[in-house]
């Protein structure tokens, strides 16, 4: 009877189960991979387009990666997704088909063979379905904010309600001996004007025509500071107001979410000697409030902070408008 080499059985067996384990501890080196999300961009009632960074593929390929959203806190894979390809680096993803009026938690995923790495969970309110239309027939948006009512966009409006209108200014003397309402946009440049809004001094703010379509007003220091409470207050107001990115806004637009989706745009000023400057790099919006014979309140926010300013500006300087609802 042939017999076999019991000593080269257990070498073999023992090679094979060492073979084995070390292709687990390779498995095992793995880590979950790391994601930074990007915030929200606003393209529409419905849709927004956001992305994320795939900074680190935890030592296994990356094999799926996208973002996932809900609308309650913490996100994952099995509530809505969008994937987008697979390996490391900058991506993004469009969602649509989105509730109006509604907050929504969103963040980046990541898979290997390790698992699903998750990034910074962020968020964004979608706005209102309602459009609003100015004299001119200027659309814009609507957000709902605490318990206001808010519009998206800076003024564009060149006519009081009553269809009046509203002087334009572009001498540069002129509009400093002003005490009577104008406006002006930003170098001139009606390109400027299609993004940012038009610039307004305090006295067409405070015409008794009204700049605000009908139903609405340019609101007061108080509303203002309504808003601001509403978004956890002035110290980080700013970043929850301003637009994300820096398309519109200067880098690196400090800690911008926009998850308010009030979309605050940099409007830039017109002083009193006419003088254009700060566009891409501050905004700052009237408030209806004057305090003196030559000042009235501003609200202010910069490319590089994430708090809100207030603070009082000579009467005849060219600022941004938002309107809130009646």
């Amino acid at each position: 009877m042939k017999r076999f080499n019991q000593k080269y059985l257990i070498s073999t067996a023992v090679g094979c189960f060492l073979l084995i384990v070390g292709n687990s501890c390779e498995e095992d080196k793995a880590s979950l991979p790391t994601v930074v999300t990007t915030p929200a961009v606003y393209l529409s009632v419905q849709s927004v387009i956001t992305g994320a960074i795939v900074t680190e593929d935890g030592g296994a390929a990356i094999t799926e990666r996208g973002i996932c959203w809900s609308t309650s806190p913490g996100p994952v894979t099995s509530d809505n997704k969008l994937s987008d390809n697979t390996g490391l680096n900058q991506f993004t993803c469009t969602l649509t088909d989105l509730d109006p009026d509604t907050p929504y938690y969103f963040r980046a995923y990541a898979v290997n063979s390790a698992g699903t790495g998750y990034g910074q969970e962020l968020r964004f309110r979608t706005w209102n379905d309602e459009m609003v239309f100015d004299i001119d027939g200027n659309p814009y948006h609507t957000v709902t904010i605490g318990n206001q009512v808010w519009l998206v966009e800076n003024l564009k409006v060149t006519h009081y309600r009553n269809g009046e209108p509203v002087e334009l200014i572009t001498d540069n003397d002129a509009w400093g001996n002003l005490t009577s309402g104008a406006y002006c946009n930003y170098e001139h440049s009606s390109a400027h004007a299609d993004v940012y809004g038009r610039l307004y001094n305090w006295f067409a703010v405070n015409d008794n025509r009204n700049l605000a379509p009908e139903g609405w007003h340019v609101a007061s220091d108080e509303e203002w500071s309504t808003l601001s409470a509403a978004v956890g207050g002035d110290a980080i107001a700013g970043g929850k107001l301003k637009e994300a990115g820096i398309t519109h806004w200067h880098e690196p637009n400090a800690d911008a979410t926009n998850e308010s989706g009030f979309s605050a745009l940099p409007g830039g000023h017109r002083d009193y000697a006419g003088i254009f400057t700060y566009i891409n790099y501050g905004g700052g919006w009237w408030c209806s409030t004057g305090e003196n014979y030559n000042d009235a309140w501003i609200r202010y926010m910069d490319y590089g902070a994430f708090d809100t300013w207030r603070y009082l500006e000579d009467k005849r300087y060219g600022r941004s408008v938002r309107c809130v609802k009646d």
